[in-house]
This record gives structure tokens, sequence and C-alpha cells, in this order.
């Protein structure tokens, strides 16, 4: 049995462990709560972009766009959107895992996070380039990825913009999503299929309206803010993700740390009884020699 002076030492350590792991808990639940108001003050906006789609989309005849063009899909374009840190449970081994189904033949990756930019390089997948993003994840940052997918996408260097990425489910569960962005099949069912997401009900407008540029101009436009849009929901949803599968790891790392304490301070009290009687028996063994 260890002696009493390394069980408390080895209590002091986990015990310090734990209050490193509980304060990490604290910090993972705080950003968590902010990933998800930012996701919800996102929400009118892109209800309103679903309504102007709406109705454009039903105003606009014979409309042509780089977008909605149906061409052969050759070569993938995923942007892969992972953590810059551990700590955070099996979130990054699902994506990772989704990853290592694809064909490397005819598969191309713009990541987001170093644990994703590393998991490609290691298993040697072309890695067409690589965007650092704070913790705070504007939608500054994210703008360059997907003008960047996007001009790829408009040059035959890729034929599809796909974002894998773990979907916010609740708190304790986080799973990987494979989402075609680019390009789309039918621009009205996406439209309606946005707004239903959105929780938007789209009635049909029967006024007849003047556009100013015209609609196909303005349509035009809003089909890239509703793709980059669309990307930024999923950066955000990853961030909520990440902080909610870290508070998580951290709290069971805790609850393991606090079982762990009190196993060691009921070993430790064992060996100091043993001791204790030891002592006893020794000097009452003593006492009857003499």
């Amino acid at each position: 049995m260890p002696n009493t002076r390394d069980i408390r030492n080895r209590i002091r350590g986990v015990t310090n462990t734990q209050k490193i792991t509980r304060a990490m808990q604290l910090v993972a639940a705080s950003k968590m709560k902010k990933a998800q108001d930012r996701a919800l003050e996102g929400r009118p906006y892109a209800q309103q972009l679903a309504r102007m789609l709406a109705s454009l989309t039903d105003k606009v005849e014979d409309f042509s766009h780089p977008f909605i063009e149906d061409r052969e899909v050759r070569k993938r374009g995923i942007l892969l959107i992972s953590t810059d840190r551990g700590l955070c449970g099996s979130l990054n081994a699902n994506l990772f895992r989704e990853v290592a189904g694809m064909d490397k033949a005819n598969t191309v990756f713009v990541t987001i996070g170093r644990k994703a930019r590393q998991f490609i390089s290691r298993t040697g997948r072309e890695l067409l380039a690589d965007f650092p993003i704070s913790e705070q994840a504007t939608f500054k940052e994210l703008r360059p990825v997907v003008e960047f997918m996007i001009e790829q996408f408009k040059e035959g260097s890729i034929d599809s913009i796909e974002v894998l990425y773990p979907r916010f489910r609740n708190t304790l569960i986080q799973e990987p999503a494979l989402v075609p962005l680019l390009p789309l099949a039918s621009l009205t069912d996406y439209v309606r299929k946005f707004a239903q997401e959105q929780g938007v009900e789209l009635v049909e407008d029967s006024r007849e309206l003047v556009f100013e540029p015209s609609a196909d101009v303005i349509l035009n436009k809003l089909l890239d803010r509703f793709v980059k849009r669309e990307a930024y929901q999923m950066l955000v949803d990853a961030r909520a993700s990440e902080h909610s599968a870290r508070m998580v790891a951290m709290k069971a790392a805790t609850d393991n740390a606090k079982k762990l304490t009190d196993s060691l301070t009921l070993q430790y009290n064992k060996a100091r009884q043993a001791g204790i009687t030891q002592e006893i028996l020794e000097i009452t063994a003593a006492a009857q020699h003499s």
C-alpha cells in the first residue's frame, strides 16, 4: 500500500486538476451561451431574407445564375469546420470519421480550425486553403472564405461546395452534418426549404411591384448574400457545438476528479489508520517485553 505522503501528494494534484477543469467548464458554458445568442440574433435577418427571395423568385422568369446551373460534379469542394483546440470530447473525431470515408481523388478541402488543417495534411488529402477564424466568428471573417470557394466554383476548379461541420442539436448532442451549398438544384424549392427552417410562412404576394434596379439584378445580389449567410449560420452553429462539447467534457472530468479524490481520501484514511494501529501494536509489544 502506498504511504500516506504519496497519497496526500496525489490528492493535492487531483484537486488542482479539478479546479482547472471546473474553471474550463464555466468558461465553455459562458461562450456557449454567447454563441447561441449570436445564432438567435441573426434569425430575424434570415427570415426577412427568405421572404425577399421568395417574393423575387415568383416575379422573375427565365433567371440564370452560376449558382443554379446544372453541372457534372467531378471535383467536390468541402469546407471543413473544426476547432482550434482539443478537450472537446469526440467532436472532431466524429467529423474526421466522415472525411475518412470520402474519396481522395475527387475531393479538395478548405479548412477552418487548426485540428481540421492538421488532419487533412496528416492524411495526405488535398488542402486548397486554410483560413484562421477567431472565437468571435464574425461574418466579416467568414466572408473571404466563402468568396474564395465561390470563385473556385465559378472558375470550374470545383464543381460543388459542401460544408462539413458539427451541427448543434442541444447541449449534449452535436452531430457531424454534410450540407450541400452549391449548386442549387431548384431555386424555388431551396428558398422554401430555407424559409421552413427559419420558421417563416411564405405568403404569395399578388401586388405588382416595380424594382429599381431590375428584379434580376436584385436577385443576383441576394443569392450571393444568401449563400454567405447560410455558411455563416453553420459557422456559428459549429462554435456553439464546440463550447457545448467542451463544457460537457470538462464537467465529466470534474466529476471524475471528485470521485478520484474521494477514493484517494478513503485510501489515505485507511493507510493512516493502519499506521496508527501498527504504532500502537509496537508500543504494546515493547511494554510487554520491558
